[in-house]
């Protein structure tokens, strides 16, 4: 059983946002640094990979849809990919992390101290891009726990980039956030687990990181994109409101 683990989702390719968060003292002393998916599809996906990989077995790695789209596109699976960075972003990594992505398990579980079997996951336990919220029904958690060992009590998720902690049919839910594309506040938001659940957020010069971005990354649109991203210029409202129609309430009885 495993004492600590810190969460990571959703990084989305930027660098100087991960580095802020790996410098973290609690960070350093978990047993793993789990990663819930979309780690690459950003501004500097290479540079990511190579940090994550250069830290050994301490990392858990999880695919998300968006590291799924990246390695469908270069495989020429698929033509188009909906987020405007990511046909970019693809293009920009080696046959090396190709691999590595095409190895990653869509979910995976973990004991640890005070929470039990833990199940981590991208967007649900079932698929990658499925969309549950912290004010989702408790019918949409009920199809999306459909299948799941009695065993597992908490559900750590990403995807939706904005942080919560919620009960649902017994079982506990965590999304850590976003580290890199954050919705509703600035800063790089992640997780630790055990005994409890705490919530962080790591704040970090957010305009020498934006200078950055934009002198490292080769992305045509690199000044609009981190001057949106970085300074979360989507409201958590503005994400519920995107995001809610497609947890299926809009079909709910």
């Amino acid at each position: 059983m495993l004492n600590r683990v810190a969460v990571l989702s959703d990084i989305h390719g930027v660098l100087p946002a991960l580095e802020a968060v790996l410098a973290e003292p609690d960070l350093s002393t978990a047993d793993h640094i789990v990663l819930t998916g979309d780690i690459t599809a950003g501004p500097q996906p290479a540079q990511v990979l190579d940090l994550l990989t250069s830290l050994g077995d301490r990392v858990i790695w999880i695919s998300g849809n968006a590291d799924r789209e990246l390695l469908e596109y270069r495989r020429g699976q698929r033509d188009t990919i909906p987020d405007p960075i990511a046909p970019w972003a693809a293009e920009q990594l080696r046959e090396d992390h190709l691999e590595l992505l095409s190895s990653l398990p869509r979910s995976l579980s973990l004991s640890v101290n005070g929470l039990g079997e833990v199940l981590f996951c991208h967007a649900t336990p079932r698929d990658d891009e499925e969309v549950v919220l912290v004010d989702s029904r408790l019918d949409r958690w009920k199809e999306v726990f459909n299948g799941l060992d009695t065993d597992i009590r908490t559900v750590v998720c990403g995807h939706t980039h904005m942080p919560f902690v919620r009960l649902a049919h017994g079982r506990l839910v965590i999304n850590p956030g976003s580290i890199g594309m954050p919705y509703g506040r600035t800063g790089a938001h992640w997780a630790l687990l055990g005994p409890g659940v705490e919530l962080r957020t790591t704040h970090f010069d957010l305009q020498a990181a934006a200078t950055r971005l934009s002198q490292e990354s080769s992305y045509p649109d690199i000044t609009e994109w981190a001057d949106y991203f970085l300074h979360a210029r989507a409201t958590d409202a503005d994400a519920l409101s995107a995001f809610a129609p497609r947890d299926g309430r809009d079909h709910s009885p």
